[in-house]
């Protein structure tokens, strides 16, 4: 077999000889017969052939892009991405601006006075990562924490173990505070960790959506101004689905995902940086080990300090899910905070008296920790809970999760985001799942 394959690449190669030496004798024939500069464009044309023939035999435009795009309108009721209005669809669909153009930065400074509103914060530094909602979690933890920092992490569902896992690649020294899936951790459990561990920051996730818990926040901010810690929040679920108050709880630094409550298309993380915050990114002893994430760069590209100071080109964000951004930030603007809390909380509240009438179980027990913008459901036992999730998607084109994390094959997972948050909406999703329970029994029947 190897002396077949030599041979072979033998022959393949003494071709290609044959082919240069052929291409060599034409150019050879044509230079003696033509001026010099005729011989120069001969020369550019035939490599130029050569080239070409040369790509064509190698690769073949794929057949699959000759085909129209399928894209089905699906009712996401998961816990994001949740579908955007028309109004958002529109806005994304604008020609493209340059990134430094003034009309971009116009935008930007939109976006920017719409999320300070959402945050309820006046922090300068109030921006947007070009990312998912991971990269704001990266975002706030590369810029506020040097090697050998201690940082302690409410635990009591997946995205606290993930931040553990980012801070050890920091060189950090994470150190996990621990609560029962499905529970919220105490003020008094928050003091005892502060106490003990005296940490440079703590980092808490108010909405688990793995686990469908939102962790309370009042007092928290306090507790570290008296340990002197940095607060920092992670609000990805939660953030304009329920009350958080940036300024007035003491919150040194949150960021949040643009695809959940806010109902923008995803890939961009909004976030906040309080003055005690900035003051530790303007003093680090070491570089930020990012270039993407450095905030010190980042924010006068987005202009967050003194407006005499000219913008710099930083990197090339994505404009037109800026666009997207503005103008869902301007629907919740014009419907209200209050209003978009209140919408949110009354589908809550429906989608669990609807789930209790179906006969199930919600996971999380205390209804002071229950998250308002996901819900997780008890899987009841006897059922496959893979074939529930897929008989929505095909049979009504419903998106609904299972668990994630520590959840996996415990719960389902509803998600009442943005304009999902509605009467008719829950309802929908309602009738779905108590068909695809049906289903789900009677296959495991037979």
């Amino acid at each position: 077999m190897l002396k077949g394959f030599v041979g072979t690449v033998q022959r393949a190669l003494i071709n290609q000889r044959k082919c240069y030496a052929s291409s060599s004798a034409v150019l050879a024939r044509a230079y003696s017969t033509r001026p010099a500069a005729d011989n120069r464009r001969l020369e550019i044309d035939t490599m130029s052939q050569e080239a070409n023939r040369k790509i064509n035999s190698v690769f073949a435009p794929p057949s699959v892009l000759a085909n129209p795009m399928n894209v089905p309108v699906k009712l996401l009721m998961g816990p994001g991405p949740t579908n955007v209005s028309p109004r958002v669809m529109q806005a994304s669909s604008n020609q493209m601006l340059g990134h430094m153009h003034a009309e971009t930065f116009q935008i930007m400074d939109e976006i920017k006075a719409g999320l300070r509103y959402v945050f309820q914060t006046s922090n300068p530094w109030t921006l947007v990562v070009s990312g998912p909602g991971h990269l704001g979690m990266e975002a706030v933890l590369v810029n506020l924490l040097e090697p050998g920092d201690k940082v302690l992490i409410g635990i009591n569902g997946l995205w606290g173990k993930r931040a553990v896992d980012l801070a050890n690649k920091l060189g950090a020294s994470p150190i996990p505070l621990e609560q029962e899936t499905g529970k919220s951790i105490s003020l008094d459990e928050i003091e005892q960790g502060l106490s003990k561990h005296k940490p440079k920051v703590l980092f808490l996730i108010h909405s688990e959506s793995s686990s469908g818990v939102m962790q309370p926040l009042v007092g928290v901010g306090d507790l570290c101004r008296k340990h002197d810690c940095l607060f920092v929040v992670d609000t990805v679920a939660s953030l304009g689905g329920v009350p958080f108050f940036m300024d007035d709880w003491n919150v040194d630094a949150v960021y949040t995902g643009s695809q959940k409550v806010i109902g923008a298309p995803p890939g961009l993380s909004p976030i906040s940086f309080g003055p005690r915050a900035v003051e530790v990114i303007k003093t680090r002893k070491t570089l930020i080990k990012s270039y993407l994430l450095d905030m010190n760069e980042l924010t006068i590209q987005w202009q967050c300090g003194d407006p005499s100071i000219p913008r710099i080109y930083h990197h090339t964000p994505p404009v037109n899910l800026f666009y997207a951004l503005r103008e869902a930030l301007a629907e919740l603007t014009e419907e209200g905070l209050e209003n978009v809390w209140k919408r949110h909380a009354q589908a809550a509240a429906r989608l669990h008296a609807g789930i209790h009438s179906l006969g199930l179980k919600l996971f999380v027990q205390d209804e002071s920790d229950r998250l308002p913008t996901v819900t997780t459901i008890l899987v009841p036992e006897g059922i496959d809970w893979k074939r529930v999730v897929q008989f929505l998607m095909e049979k009504h084109l419903i998106e609904i999760a299972g668990g994630l994390g520590p959840t996996v094959g415990k719960v389902f997972r509803i998600g009442l985001l943005g304009c999902n948050a509605t009467p008719e909406k829950v309802d929908r999703v309602l009738q779905a799942l108590k068909e695809g329970l049906e289903f789900a029994k009677l296959q495991g029947h037979l």
